[in-house]
């Protein structure tokens, strides 16, 4: 602690520390602790509004997160005829397929509306959903895959044949990249909007974390 206890020492660090701290802390440091708190208190209290928005899009980052990985793995996939590549991309397109409904859909206010997405890409929204629906989420009729069963008899003994029939867009569909560089920055620009609303009504800057998302 500085010989001086007028003012905190400038650190590039930041600490944090319980209000309960506070009564431990010389006068002068307490009195412009606790003034700190106070401003910070009402500054909340009047933001509600906007605070609340903002939680809700905090909401979609996890399936944005899983979108955005899925569709980096699939523009990274590799053709195989080899059942292993093939059941990779069947997993990699489900995850996809999931990910993007549940940032659609989200939960808690946090979703977004088709009319928000370009006019050329709403008819590729329209297939991911039905997509989810009868393929991924349940097993009813979807132009992509098809079950049969055959029979062959020799004369004395039945044979029984299953066939299936997969469709799928190698890779991802090409439009799915620009659709989740769409979702990306509109949910980017839903939080700046946000923050400019918070430093119009408290007076106080609001920033949030900046730089590439993780690997």
């Amino acid at each position: 602690m500085p010989d001086d206890p007028g003012e905190p020492e400038k650190d590039t660090e930041y600490y944090s520390l319980p209000e309960e701290a506070l009564q431990f802390f010389p006068d002068e440091w307490r009195q412009s602790f606790q003034t700190m708190a106070d401003n910070g208190r009402a500054a909340l209290d009047a933001a509600e509004k906007e605070l609340l928005q903002l939680y809700r899009i905090s909401n979609s980052f996890t399936a944005l997160v899983a979108l955005k990985h899925a569709q980096k793995r699939l523009s990274e996939y590799k053709f195989d005829t080899d059942m292993n590549a093939i059941m990779e991309l069947d997993m990699l397109t489900t995850a996809f397929v999931v990910a993007y409904v549940r940032l659609h859909e989200g939960g808690k206010g946090s979703g977004f509306g088709r009319d928000i997405l370009p006019e050329h890409l709403r008819s590729v929204h329209d297939e991911i959903i039905q997509a989810r629906n009868k393929r991924f989420a349940h097993n009813d009729d979807h132009h992509s895959f098809s079950n049969n069963i055959g029979f062959e008899f020799d004369g004395s003994r039945f044979f029984v044949k299953f066939g299936l029939s997969l469709g799928y867009h190698i890779g991802g569909r090409t439009e799915w990249r620009e659709l989740v560089s769409f979702l990306d920055q509109y949910t980017v620009e839903r939080m700046e909007k946000v923050l400019a609303r918070l430093k119009r009504k408290t007076g106080h800057e609001w920033m949030m974390p900046r730089g590439p998302a993780p690997d």
